[in-house]
């Protein structure tokens, strides 16, 4: 099954703009285009959009989740040599490690807002 740009940006709570953006940077690519020229995203591509979309509220650049998707890629393709697979897993650990950090630094963030809130609320009880 495929899907024009709209059907994905509806699925993954993406703007034309930003699908449109994150394919001129080469950090995602659809499977194809229509006789008229439109994308065409196939469940997979919208696998790998979703999964990019999950990278930016920990803050990822773009050139960081460019280097996450191909260490995916370079993980899971049988053809890669097994120096390359393990070297694209490794890096993936890496970016494992800093994600948590990352995340441990959103929900610090969070609880602090919360308190805000919380005090902010007293004040006008």
């Amino acid at each position: 099954m495929t899907m024009h740009i709209g059907e994905v940006a509806t699925r993954t709570e993406l703007s034309l703009r930003s699908l449109r953006h994150w394919e001129d940077v080469g950090l995602i690519t659809p499977s194809g285009r229509s006789d008229g020229g439109f994308r065409l995203y196939t469940d997979e591509d919208v696998a790998k959009i979703l999964f990019v979309r999950r990278m930016k509220p920990l803050g990822f650049s773009l050139d960081e989740m460019k280097a996450v998707m191909a260490d995916l890629e370079a993980s899971r393709d049988a053809a890669s040599s097994a120096e390359v697979r393990a070297a694209a897993r490794r890096h993936l650990a890496e970016i494992e490690d800093d994600a948590r950090e990352r995340r441990a630094r959103l929900e610090r963030q969070v609880a602090m807002a919360d308190e805000f809130l919380g005090l902010l609320g007293d004040e006008l009880r």
